[in-house]
Parts: C-alpha cells; structure tokens; sequence
C-alpha cells in the first residue's frame, strides 16, 4: 500500500491525505483508489445484466405447447363453471408461448402481448384459476397481492419486488424469468380514490398505478433479488418485462352499480330499452366494459395495457355444490384423505352437503365461506374421532346444524 502523499487516484484524484486507500499501479507511479475499483466492478456487473436482459429465444416448438383446448381442459379439473373465464386465459396463455416461439423473419410483423383482467366476486375461482394454470405451464409462474404495494418513500414493497418474486420462482435466471407469468391479485384495491389525481398523497393508489405501467408495457427494469428496502446494498439485476404476460384479478366491489349506471344512461322518457329491463342485477357483471374500470378508480393508461377484460360469475346453489364435491381437491375429499390418515373412512351425508351449500349461499362469500363452513362443522370431530378407534364417520345434517348454531356463525354473519 503506497504511502507516498504525491501520489493520486487516477480516476477520482484522491490522496491518502484524503484518506483514501490506493491500489499501486505495477511501475507504482500511478493508483486507484479502493471505491472506485468497487465503481468499476459495479459498472462492469451492470453491463453484463444489461447484456443478459435481452434474453434468448424459447427453446422447444409449438407442438409441444398445450393447446387452449387441453389448457382449458385441465382447468376444467379443478375449477367449476367460469367457462369463458377460461377460454379466454387458455387463448391469453397459447399466445403467449407462440410470442416465445415466433421466429426471426423479415416481414416486420411483431406479436404484442394482452395482459388480461379479471373481473368478478369474492369466491369465484380468480386465484384458483391463477394457482390451478400455474401447475400446467412450463414457465415462472408467481401470484402476487397488490394490496401491499406502494409509492417509493411509503412503509410496503415497491412495485419492481413484482419481478422479484418472478425472479426467485426462476430460480434467479434472468432468461426464463423474462418469459414468465405474473397474477396480480387485488388490482381493485389500488383505484384511485376521489376523482381528484394526486401522486403525492396517495400511498397505495394513482401513485402505484402510475408505476406498473413501465411493468406492463414493456421495459427493462433494475430488480433488486432480496427486495429493495433491507437490502439497499445489494447489486441490481436487470429484467425486460417484454415478454411477461401480466394477468390481473379483482373482485371490484359494488361495480354492478357502475354497469346499470351505463346500460341505463340511454334511457329517456318512455323510449325504455326493453334489452336493459330484461337485465338481471346479478348479470350486470357481464356487461363490465373499460369505462366501468375507469369510473371505479383506475386509470386509462393501465387500461390501456389491459385490452383483455373477462369476468367471472357468482356462483349459484349447483354449482357450489358441485365446488364442493367434483374437483380433484374438492373440499370434501381433503377432509376424507385427512380421516383416512387415521384409517377412518369419512363419508358426508347427502342432505348436509345441502345444508353446507345453503349456508353459503346465505352467508354470500362464495366458494371460499365453504371451506369455513366446513372447518367450522369439522373440528370437533377431528378432534375427538382419532381417539375412538372407528373404522367409518358419517357427517349428517343435524349434526352439521348443531355445530354451525354452537359456532354462532348466523349471528357472524349479521
């Protein structure tokens, strides 16, 4: 370590007066500084991330690739009813593996991308879908809340810790992370609140918004890969979010209101539109348009970059029921391989499935009030038949209303 006074940092000019560590030179009549040796590390990683960001084309042909017939099939396995829902997250998901897959041709023809949103109650299958798509695809798949995000300087996760979520279902290879799938959950919650614009008061709203578009649209980003506010140290990595397809989901509400507003803002007099009278209130949800998005808080630029706009249906008495009983991780059968780990075989009675399915209805959560339902009708006999020594249990109705009134669930639900 030099020790002579005269001799600089090329680089920076500091001295060791300065107090600056010198690196010498072999002929020792010039050095560097110790930070700027770590400056030039930092740049030299950073060109190399840049380098990686572009990525490479997806290995493997379309053959290979579920069409949206078997994708939707598959969906079928696990999720009741929502068919258009499907049909159109099979298509969103078929083309997003041919925009892997397009070669390099002359004809100036580029394949964008659609981000999707989906639209519709709590409990209607908006995760599940999300979940359920995840286990068929062969690229990075992560579902991330929208809830917890917020501006740059806010207590939360900054929007860039969407990628790293993506990153480390990756594996931390930037590659394949550049071709994955990102769910945002609660995309509702981050509407604009007022019709006032702010982006200096607003912790998790405008402001947030305003910075997913980068995300959606296309752009590289520097993603920190142990989230940027532990670990301001760490070096960035840098992501193009081109080819990422964004699906987003959110129950929205009280938007119905907004879509009867505008299916009956041409109404005047008695020119009544007998189209719209036929309409009933639980069917407006299928009639949710852009300018819907727009009245309830979000803004037409991240509109924009979601073209494909889908809903999901509430879920009637049958088809709760069949919620409860047909797919492969039906409620029911988790709770019967439960008992058969005590080698007890469980069995539901026909009429307290009834019962299960009319308290849903009554109590208006959806698919997922079953599951609590159930829990609640449950315990107490996972808790006292692995000491009996039976071979088989039978849940009936009076027994399931018995547990749901000691429970006070009715009065819950008030």
């Amino acid at each position: 370590m030099p020790r002579k006074k005269n001799i600089n940092c090329m680089f920076c000019g500091r001295s060791v007066a300065d107090g600056a560590q010198l690196v010498p030179a072999p002929g020792g009549d010039t050095a560097v500084c110790i930070d700027c040796v770590e400056a030039i590390h930092n740049m030299l990683d950073g060109n190399e991330a840049d380098a990686r960001a572009v990525g490479k084309p997806m290995e493997g042909s379309l053959a290979e690739v579920p069409k949206p017939s078997e994708i939707k099939d598959f969906l079928d396995r696990y999720v009741i009813g929502q068919d258009e829902a499907k049909r159109y997250l099979a298509v969103s998901v078929y083309n997003h593996y041919k925009r892997l897959l397009q070669p390099d041709t002359d004809d100036d023809v580029d394949i964008e991308k659609s981000n999707i949103i989906l639209v519709g109650p709590t409990g209607t299958g908006k995760t599940l879908l999300a979940k359920t798509i995840a286990r068929l695809l062969d690229v990075p798949f992560t579902i991330v809340d929208a809830t917890v995000l917020t501006q740059a300087g806010y207590v939360g996760e900054d929007i860039e810790s969407l990628l790293t979520r993506l990153l480390q279902a990756a594996d931390y290879d930037v590659d394949r992370a550049q071709r994955g799938i990102v769910f945002i959950d609660e995309i509702d919650k981050i509407g604009r609140k007022g019709d006032n614009p702010s982006i200096t008061r607003d912790v998790s709203g405008e402001g947030v918004q305003q910075g997913l578009l980068k995300l959606l649209e296309g752009s590289v980003v520097l993603v920190p890969p142990q989230g940027g506010r532990k670990h301001p140290e760490q070096k960035m990595i840098a992501v193009d979010t081109k080819n990422i397809l964004f699906i987003c989901g959110g129950a929205f509400e009280g938007i119905e209101q907004k879509v009867a507003h505008r299916l009956n803002s041409r109404v005047v007099g008695f020119n009544t539109d007998n189209k719209v009278r036929r309409i009933k209130p639980e069917d407006f949800i299928k009639y949710v348009a852009p300018q819907d998005l727009k009245s309830y808080g979000l803004i037409p630029e991240i509109i924009g970059r979601l073209p494909v706009i889908t809903h999901l249906e509430s879920l009637d008495r049958d088809a709760l029921l069949r919620v409860l009983t047909e797919p492969r991780n039906a409620i029911t059968r988790q709770y019967e391989k439960l008992f058969a780990m005590d080698g007890v075989k469980l069995q539901f009675a026909p009429d307290c499935l009834d019962y299960i399915v009319d308290k849903a209805v009554e109590f208006r959560l959806g698919a997922r009030g079953l599951r609590s339902i159930v829990e609640t009708i449950m315990v107490d006999a996972m808790f006292e038949v692995p000491s009996l020594g039976v071979k088989e249990y039978t849940v009936t109705r009076e027994y399931a209303r018995k547990r749901v009134e000691a429970a006070h669930l009715e009065a819950a639900s008030l």
